[in-house]
């Protein structure tokens, strides 16, 4: 039974040590795919540093020397409280960042915006054209879409006129349809000729214009992106460009990145905008198939000219992200009851941005 016990206690340390280094490893700022990774299973590193102070605290005995066991668990609850930080802001307890709407369901200054990761290799569009029609949004962003999803989705032009495609075979197409006027719609690769991203303007029901930017940037992983530079900096270029305009926006897309990340926040404060998860839950889209590895990876941000009316994540359709659905209201009059939750940025942000920027122009594109 000792030696039963000091196992324990022996993997006590070793789940200890990981989640300590997945800790650490996103405050050094590197690129590495390795390193940004960790910024994404917060809430599971928790579980992990919590498992190991039950097992180093309840199981008698202990395989480290007494005079290191304070050390050692002040130092696992000081990365609990710090994990739990980051993901505080995306729990019910925490205020919401966007306030609900009251206006009625009907009311001409409404919005709604399906995002869904359709996994290219999914080949049953049954269930997302059933969640589709189902949820009747006004706008519908679809990607990793290909030629096939694109026949697969083509009817759908008869009830949403208004249409951007941009349909690869490389996981990175982007197909939206919309029911509500787009103007000056356009596709560009803002950084490489194989990632395209979609950006306009939208005419809701009362004549209000929005500013749309949808995008779906590589993530940081082995087979995709040895870094995120580009990532980052596909993303940072688009925060510059909404600073650099006013008007009511909306960003969305399947981002590659956790709301919680250093990058989406400097991301958010370059272009002033609101997400309205913070206070709402977590709101998990993927792995759809596997509920212990769950993350947001899928976005809407907005500017403070919305309220949010409904904000929900939609049924599994096949795919390994779950789709998301937002409705929000423009209400212009909002704008200064929400301001005080936007974050302003200063100098060290714009230069960071700059050397983002300019530190992926010179990295050249991944096959």
């Amino acid at each position: 039974m000792p030696t039963f016990y000091f196992l324990l206690n022996c993997l006590g340390l070793l789940l200890g040590g990981v989640g300590l280094l997945a800790t650490l490893l996103p405050l050094l700022r590197q690129t590495a795919w390795w390193v940004r990774v960790c910024d994404f299973p917060r809430l599971q590193i928790v579980a992990g540093l919590l498992l190991s102070l039950l097992l180093l605290v309840a199981v008698p005995g202990s395989a480290l020397p007494p005079a290191y066991q304070p050390a050692v668990l002040i130092v696992l609850l000081l990365a609990v409280g710090y994990q739990a930080s980051r993901i505080w802001p995306y729990t019910r307890w925490h205020r919401k960042q966007v306030q609900d709407s009251q206006r009625p369901a009907a009311d001409p200054n409404h919005i709604s915006l399906l995002v869904t990761n359709v996994l290219m290799y999914n080949r049953d569009a049954s269930r997302c054209l059933g969640v589709i029609r189902e949820q009747q949004p006004d706008i519908v962003l679809a990607v990793e879409t290909d030629d096939w999803w694109l026949s697969q989705l083509a009817h759908l032009a008869q009830d949403f006129p208004h249409t951007c495609h941009a349909p690869l075979p490389n996981t990175y197409g982007m197909l939206v349809f919309s029911r509500l006027p787009l103007l000056a719609k356009e596709i560009q690769f803002i950084l490489d000729p194989g990632i395209p991203s979609f950006h306009g303007r939208v005419r809701l029901p009362s004549g209000v214009e929005a500013n749309l930017h949808f995008v779906h940037p590589k993530p940081p992983a082995p087979k995709e992106s040895k870094t995120s530079t580009r990532r980052d900096a596909e993303l940072l270029l688009v925060g510059r460009t909404i600073e650099n305009h006013d008007g009511p926006t909306i960003v969305a897309g399947d981002l590659n990145d956790v709301a919680w990340s250093h990058t989406s926040e400097l991301f958010r404060r370059l272009a002033r905008l609101l997400d309205p998860r913070v206070g709402r839950g977590l709101l998990p889209t993927f792995h759809a198939d596997y509920k212990l590895l769950r993350w947001p990876l899928d976005h809407v941000f907005h500017s403070a000219h919305f309220r949010l009316q409904d904000l929900k994540r939609l049924p599994h359709i096949g795919s390994d992200h779950y789709p998301i659905y937002i409705r929000l209201s423009y209400e212009p009059q909002g704008w200064q009851a929400q301001e005080a939750e936007l974050e302003t940025p200063d100098a060290e942000d714009r230069l960071e941005a700059r050397e983002k920027i300019k530190e992926a122009a010179t990295e050249e594109p991944e096959d």
